[in-house]
């Protein structure tokens, strides 16, 4: 539970910071520039997911039974550095062709970043493993400072722009692998053996890891397309405004992964089931104060010109209540070494995804793009959750919350958690 508050700290930190740097961007910037820097940060955000290629996976399916982790760490900042620059040089290309209405400085600005960002990513994924949670957690918080502090003083001063905007991204991207590199002792030796066993093996899940990304992010690519800047950008604050929902539930599913990589089955599934229930009952909870609230102060905070964000935002809604439940479910379904499997269902989703976008963007615009999204998030985490509850042998009550999670919740927030009762049942033990 201490680990979870200050993972929980760590990134409602950021979203804080995030959502008062977020009126100054919105009203300094209006919606066609909140639009461009939005398309420029995830087209970056696209390329740091192809060029990690799934390394991670391979990191967590690994560590339980490979005794040569100061190997893995080295393979880690190696396969990042050289898959990640790969990613943005042909990021860049694939933008020049598609034409995208972005100035080529910025995207060129964003994608030299790319090669750190999908380090960092890798090496924190090892910090998981190791349960090293408090590193991660202040790597987090000083990229969210020197990310949004610049922005704020430059939005006082009345001299921001675009260009300093996306320099402030490229640098709070780089920061975490530079927080790294000391505590892990890096550089260290790597194994080329390991690496061509890391990628063979992730390379499996790295589809089904594109389009997992892509699934979140490609409704602002394709919003591009078919409407104006100024509706993009409408778009971009209903979801930025809906992220903060994932706060709890991204640092439960963070703090958990490393008693889902332990040898012992029985213990992995539990405590799955567990990070469920209370994802599903944290994520309710968050999600619906978010839309009650947000006829108020999207208005208020952003200004009046974002009053259209308010539709795609209920919309989005129910959508992000069943995406908390897919990052602790896959964190367990890695161990099963189904990677083609979980690629389809990634796949499906994804191609649901644009399907529904392809034909409600042009009729709803952005409620439309919402509405798809919620569509297609549920149905892969019913999929998935289906998946975990077969395998785990559990019914539909062993994954709803319960009394015993709330009570569990309470008395762990007391100072109490050791001596609370766990709350999964004797059958979700099993």
């Amino acid at each position: 539970m201490r680990s979870f508050l200050q993972t929980m700290a760590s990134q409602a930190f950021p979203l804080a910071m995030a959502a008062v740097a977020g009126v100054f961007l919105a009203r300094g910037l209006q919606p066609e520039g909140r639009g461009v820097y939005a398309t420029v940060t995830t087209t970056a955000g696209i390329a740091t997911v192809v060029g990690h290629l799934s390394v991670g996976r391979s990191q967590t399916a690994l560590w339980p039974v490979l005794d040569r982790h100061r190997t893995l760490v080295g393979n880690a900042m190696v396969l990042g550095l050289v898959l990640g620059a790969a990613a943005g040089a042909a990021t860049f290309c694939v933008v020049t062709v598609m034409g995208l209405p972005v100035a080529p400085q910025l995207m060129v600005m964003a994608l030299l970043a790319v090669p750190f960002g999908v380090a960092a990513l890798n090496l924190k994924g090892v910090l998981l493993l190791q349960s090293r949670v408090g590193l991660a957690n202040r790597a987090t918080v000083l990229s969210a400072v020197v990310l949004y502090v610049p922005i704020l003083l430059l939005a006082v001063t009345g001299t921001l722009t675009l260009t300093a905007v996306v320099a402030c991204w490229a640098v709070s991207t780089i920061l975490p692998f530079a927080l790294y590199v000391r505590p892990l002792g890096l550089p260290a030796r790597g194994e080329a053996a390991l690496a061509r066993r890391q990628l063979a093996l992730s390379g499996r899940y790295h589809l089904g890891a594109v389009a997992f990304h892509l699934l979140l992010t490609v409704d602002v690519l394709l919003l591009n397309v078919w409407v104006t800047p100024a509706e993009v950008g409408l778009y971009t604050v209903a979801t930025s405004f809906l992220s903060l929902s994932r706060v709890p539930t991204d640092a439960l599913a963070q703090v958990v992964v490393a008693r889902q990589a332990v040898r012992d089955e029985a213990e992995a599934r539990a405590v799955t089931a567990r990070t469920v229930r209370l994802n599903l009952m944290l994520g309710s909870a968050v999600v619906c104060s978010l839309a009650c609230v947000s006829p108020l102060l999207i208005p208020t905070l952003y200004g009046a010109a974002f009053s259209g964000s308010l539709t795609p935002l209920l919309a989005l809604a129910p959508g992000t209540v069943a995406w908390s439940l897919l990052r602790p479910v896959e964190q367990y379904l890695v161990r099963l070494g189904r990677p083609m499997t979980m690629t389809a269902v990634a796949v499906c989703a994804l191609a649901a995804n644009v399907a529904l976008n392809t034909v409600l963007i042009p009729l709803w615009g952005a409620a439309g793009a919402a509405l798809a999204s919620t569509l297609s998030y549920g149905a892969m985490a019913a999929v998935e959750v289906g998946w975990f509850a077969r395998v785990a042998g559990l019914g539909a009550g062993d994954l709803l919350p319960r009394a015993a999670d709330v009570r569990w919740v309470a008395a762990s927030l007391r100072g109490r958690g050791r001596a609370a009762r766990d709350p999964v049942s004797a059958r979700g033990s099993a």
